[in-house]
């Protein structure tokens, strides 16, 4: 499967994973599998943001339709986040492909050190080739699970890992201009601001289980596309449906307003308050300029008071700022690598990763 992605996020809501008899959908599965591995065998990685816990698990506890008791709703999550693995892990198997669980709340896309944490157990999954499967850790939400959906989970998740582009897939072709059940309703195919004309245009239907519809999906692209991820919209019930789209199915193509990496990297140097300052040798200087990380070896001294994932100022020899970034590690733990050589059994192969990091210059020019 030909793909221009290097990496993609996925998003399967609870209408086309649950069908009527309230099981799982497993030729709708087997077949998104099936493209997945396709994409995976052409090079692109692929984060799957699955909802259907609660749908999934309300039989096993009587429950005949979505309930507005959160605790219904919290115990039903937790059996069906067994049963949502275990489909995934089934289907991917098929394709000799492992899938990873990851149950995220809002928080650990907002908190900087949780953040990091999820970051780092995404990278190397996808590193080893294996299928992160998130969801919203219903279970222990609150207020996520009345107001929260996966389509807005879906976008922090794309811009979290810098995903060139986000798929929400939905059981019509896009984004109209009015209810598709309408005669006159025709499908808008790209959007490159998401103003009030969009809005007025977003239905209100949602399925039985699942807690979206297009005015999440419309909410989700704004945030996506504002930090640089191309978000699309397209119709999940077609067989084979990334293969559709990618062929040049019908969609509505959302336009991202940046670059990942520049939204990512003037959020770093902009909008963050440093906490610490890392003296740099010259090698390191150099090596931070080539695109390489920052390692222990290559800091001379550590200012300061932070914590993992806090902003750190980079500064050269002469006390000249050359970047910022977010440290891997917290003070103490810096100081005591500082000027050490790398050491991947010991201590932290980097101080700041290069894809946390952003040159003073680069930005100035950008």
């Amino acid at each position: 499967m030909d793909s221009p992605f290097s990496r993609l996020v996925i998003k399967v809501g609870s209408g086309l994973l649950i069908g009527p008899d309230r099981q799982a959908n497993t030729s709708f599965a087997a077949s998104l599998a099936g493209d997945i591995a396709a994409l995976r065998g052409a090079g692109t990685e692929v984060l799957l943001v699955s909802s259907g816990a609660i749908a999934l698990g309300a039989p096993s506890i009587g429950l005949a339709e979505r309930s507005q008791r959160l605790d219904e709703l919290q115990a039903a999550a937790s059996v069906g986040q067994v049963r949502l693995a275990q489909l995934w892990q089934s289907q991917f198997a098929v394709h000799g492909l492992a899938a990873a669980q990851l149950l995220l709340t809002l928080g650990d896309t907002e908190s900087r050190r949780r953040y990091l944490n999820a970051l780092d157990t995404i990278r190397v999954l996808l590193s080893r080739g294996v299928i992160p499967v998130v969801n919203e850790n219903d279970t222990v939400a609150t207020d996520e699970i009345r107001y929260g959906d996966n389509d807005g989970l879906a976008a922090r998740v794309a811009q979290m890992v810098d995903a060139d582009a986000m798929v929400l897939l939905s059981d019509v072709d896009g984004l109209y201009t009015a209810h598709p059940s309408h005669a006159d309703a025709r499908l808008v195919p790209r959007v490159t601001d998401i103003d009030d004309n969009i809005d007025a245009m977003v239905s209100e239907a949602r399925s039985t289980w699942g807690s979206g519809g297009m005015h999440s999906k419309v909410a989700a692209a704004r945030l996506a596309t504002a930090a640089g991820v191309d978000v699309f919209v397209t119709n999940g019930t077609q067989t084979s449906c990334i293969a559709h789209w990618l062929a040049g199915g019908p969609a509505t193509h959302f336009v991202a307003s940046a670059r990942p990496e520049r939204a990512r990297k003037r959020w770093i140097a902009g909008t963050l308050r440093p906490a610490g300052k890392l003296w740099l040798d010259a090698g390191a200087c150099a090596a931070l300029r080539s695109g390489k990380s920052l390692l222990p070896v290559g800091v001379q001294r550590v200012d300061g008071s932070f914590q993992r994932g806090d902003t750190v100022v980079l500064l050269d020899e002469r006390g000249e700022e050359i970047g910022r970034g977010l440290t891997a590690c917290d003070d103490g733990e810096a100081r005591s690598l500082a000027g050490r050589p790398g050491d991947r059994s010991a201590r932290r192969a980097a101080l700041v990763h290069r894809n946390d990091l952003v040159l003073t210059e680069r930005v100035a020019n950008s």
